[in-house]
């Protein structure tokens, strides 16, 4: 392979652009094109799919489902749709795009990549009913010539359905290999070997065309494409398939809960599928950091069934497609962006030596030159240091020493707004440093959440609740409450009893006082919502409601007052939180940006919508800290992003009119991704009582997240686990570095005591602006 991509104009200009090169061999052992950021993405992969169109009209190709094909699909259809404009035409052009020949989209083959089993295709959440939608209607493809996985269809006996074969949505695989029990198994067995004929039916329909011209994939966390997950043959091809713990948590949302999730399976082309057609243009985008470790693997790696994506290095057309993010971990091109580099900063600096003590699991003080010129890194990082070797070590281990000085340190007389997305993404990101400024009386605290967070809240649990809230009313136990005026939606102190009483029953340790606290919220909540404390009409409200809850799919896009009822439990949850260590409702705020709506695609922010209601609350608070969820370049269509990027405007605007510049920036992260120890610059210790604290109040207050539906998929379990764990592998790293000595015979009793370590990212106004990064108009509202 050479660094010019063979007969690609789009992917030569933007090399051209760069300065990079496609391959950088034998460590690479696929093409590599990085681009700056995730609308970026999307848009290089539309010119290469459009590209690749022009030159094979007829062909047959195959897209993804999901987030990450977003800005892949918008630029598709802003070309094809604006075609024969000026600025689309010279646009185009700039490209590397001919313009003067439209692509023919009704001659293509396309080929549906995967789907959940069983799933009736008219749900939302249904591949098939993506691929119809964004690809098939919005790219005007031909629906004659479309090789989809349409569930209801196939395998089934005529005059059954899906829900009379596996009614309890469970597939029992084992049918393939033993008879049937009873009638319902033997049904299911010949299913099954209907199935399994029709996908190798399926595989010879691809492969008579030809094999697949051009595939575009994402890939997982395990790094399958496809569901082709981690340990998939190379030599695979269309098939009903199980999938793994990984593939089931990043499934989780689409289907309404890992309780789903666990029970599908999945009919996927294989990976032979894939590669059939040596000539197949295949690319995979990955944006963000979080992707940056399987993508590193991916390309690196020798060919291994341990990272499925390896089977691409057999295709010289292949390419990975990446944002700076996905591609850090990428040794080449990191080292070739060092030795270029005129000088390093303090950061770069501190995360090769850092880096290298890990590697050769000494204290930094203990680090040789030979240690130093035994690794490409640091051998470089000695060229650029203008000080001596000795001191380099040195000022690096006092920097992290002072990160922790720093995160020892308790604030006073401050104001802190303290920000977040979702309802715990606080709690998780830095629980222990909030927990010490409260414990000042001179700081004030006030708590906002961003978004609803209604996504996150299973039908079953809403079920749960709505079913003992009716217990309570059959017996009356709410009607003096109602004839006060309790449950007025501006009765404040109502609102704290809830709460109050919740907390009662929590260390009391008695359900039924936390049930009537719980109860008497949702109560508040329905009143709200229907504008109606008639007790006769709330109880048919609730019966509606539970019925909903009984038969909608999991995973279906909720109606508008659902979403609102499902945020609300969660806006409880926060509440209760806060409630534990002092905050009544009023500290606790509540924005719902609009921008969350529960699509496939989230919407931008908005100045109207979204930045003035968080302008508005910064003029009202006046806050001197103001923490916020700093999440990596190009962490794509996520709601943590956004949200950033509304902080960010806010932010400016507040400083523009009051002319505060003076606002200090706590950037956080928490269980989606992670500081590395150069990137932060407060180390806050946390102790094992604050790890029994955080893990109590977790379970107490976030009770629907307390068995984990929405699970990240490097821990089963709750989150407040998994944030444990973090701290604790944050500790150990820095243990290494500093020695064991440096804790446990610390004049200090906190830091004696410590066994974990929070990272934080203490910014000035300035700084953090930049580091939100200018938004391009091109795809954001702002």
């Amino acid at each position: 392979m050479t660094d010019k991509p063979a007969g690609s104009q789009v992917e030569q200009f933007v090399l051209n652009q760069s300065g990079q090169k496609l391959l950088f061999a034998p460590t690479e052992k696929v093409a590599v094109i990085v681009v700056d950021n995730f609308p970026a993405l999307g848009k290089l992969a539309a010119l290469r799919f459009i590209e690749w169109v022009q030159q094979n009209a007829g062909g047959v190709v195959s897209l993804p489902t999901g987030k990450t094909p977003e800005h892949f699909i918008k630029w598709v259809k802003y070309f094809l749709r604006h075609w024969n404009e000026p600025a689309v035409q010279k646009e185009l052009e700039a490209g590397g795009v001919n313009p003067s020949v439209k692509p023919d989209m009704k001659s293509l083959h396309f080929v549906q990549i995967d789907e959940f089993y069983p799933i009736h295709p008219q749900q939302h959440n249904s591949f098939y009913y993506y691929v119809n939608m964004f690809y098939l209607q919005s790219f005007g493809l031909d629906p004659a010539k479309a090789l989809l996985i349409d569930c209801a269809k196939i395998g089934l006996p005529e005059d059954t359905d899906l829900d009379d074969v596996w009614p309890e949505k469970v597939v029992d695989l084992s049918l393939r290999y033993r008879h049937g029990k009873n009638t319902k198994e033997q049904l299911q067995k010949q299913v099954l070997e209907n199935i399994d004929q029709w996908c190798a039916e399926q595989e010879e329909k691809i492969r008579s065309l030809g094999g697949i011209g051009f595939f575009l994939g994402g890939i997982g966390p395990d790094g399958h494409i496809g569901f082709n997950v981690q340990g998939s043959d190379f030599h695979s091809t269309t098939r009903l398939t199980a999938t793994n713990y990984e593939t089931q948590a990043a499934a989780a949302t689409d289907l309404g809960g890992i309780e789903t999730a666990r029970q599908r399976l999945v009919i996927t082309i294989g990976l032979a599928t894939i590669t059939y057609n040596s000539n197949c243009t295949a690319i995979i985008i990955a944006a963000g950091e979080a992707k940056a470790p399987i993508v590193a693997d991916a390309i690196q790696q020798p060919k291994h069934i341990r990272y499925p994506a390896t089977v691409l290095q057999d295709l010289p057309n292949a390419r990975f497609y990446l944002t700076q993010g996905a591609a850090k971990l990428l040794s080449e091109r990191q080292h070739e962006i060092l030795v270029k580099a005129a000088t390093l900063d303090d950061e770069q600096a501190e995360k090769i030596v850092f880096d290298l003590a890990l590697e050769k699991r000494k204290r930094i003080r203990d680090l040789s030159q030979d240690d130093f010129k035994s690794s490409r890194y640091s051998a470089e990082l000695l060229k650029k240091w203008p000080e001596k070797f000795a001191t380099l070590t040195q000022t690096i281990e006092q920097r992290l020493v002072q990160k922790i000085e720093h995160g020892m340190k308790m604030l006073t007389n401050q104001v802190f707004l303290h920000t977040e997305p979702h309802h715990d993404d606080l709690m998780l990101g830095y629980l222990p440093f909030i927990v010490r400024h409260i414990r000042d009386a001179s700081n004030q605290h006030h708590f906002v959440t961003l978004t609803s967070g209604f996504t996150a809240v299973t039908n079953r649990y809403v079920l749960t609740l709505l079913q003992k809230l009716k217990k309570f009313l059959d017996r009356g136990a709410f009607d003096k409450l109602i004839s006060e005026g309790y449950f007025h939606p501006d009765n404040e102190q109502g609102r704290n009893r809830d709460l109050w009483q919740y907390l009662d029953g929590i260390a009391a340790n008695r359900n039924s006082v936390k049930e009537e606290g719980e109860a008497r919220r949702l109560l508040r909540n329905l009143i709200f919502i229907f504008e109606d404390d008639n007790i006769d009409n709330l109880r048919h409200r609730i019966t509606e409601l539970m019925s909903y809850f009984e038969t909608q799919y999991p995973g279906k896009k909720d109606l508008p007052h659902i979403q609102r009822l499902k945020g609300m439990i969660r806006e409880w949850e926060a509440d209760c939180l806060w409630g534990y260590f002092g905050f009544n409702s009023s500290a606790v705020l509540h924005a719902r940006l609009g921008f969350y709506k529960g699509e496939i695609f989230t919407e931008e922010p908005t100045v109207e919508r979204d930045v003035k209601p968080i302008l508005e609350m910064l003029r009202r608070i006046q806050p001197t800290v103001v923490s916020v969820a700093l999440d990596p370049e190009a962490s794509g269509p996520d709601t943590h992003y956004k949200v950033l990027q509304v902080m960010s405007e806010a932010l400016r605007l507040h400083e523009e009119e009051f002319k505060r510049s003076g606002i200090e920036v706590w950037g956080y992260r928490n269980v989606w991704y992670r500081f590395h120890p150069s990137e932060a610059n407060i180390f806050v210790p946390v102790s094992l009582n604050m790890f029994s604290v955080m893990s109590s109040s977790f379970m107490n207050t976030f009770v629907s997240q307390k068995h984990a539906s929405f699970p990240s998929y490097e821990h089963d379990g709750p989150f407040s686990e998994l944030a444990q764990k973090i701290q604790v592998e944050q500790y150990h790293t820095l243990k290494i570095c500093l020695g064991r000595e440096f804790f446990n015979e610390h004049p200090s009793p906190l830091i004696r005591a410590t066994r974990g370590l929070v990272y934080l990212k203490s910014l000035s106004l300035a700084e953090f602006y930049e580091r939100s990064r200018a938004l391009r108009r091109s795809t954001e509202n702002l």
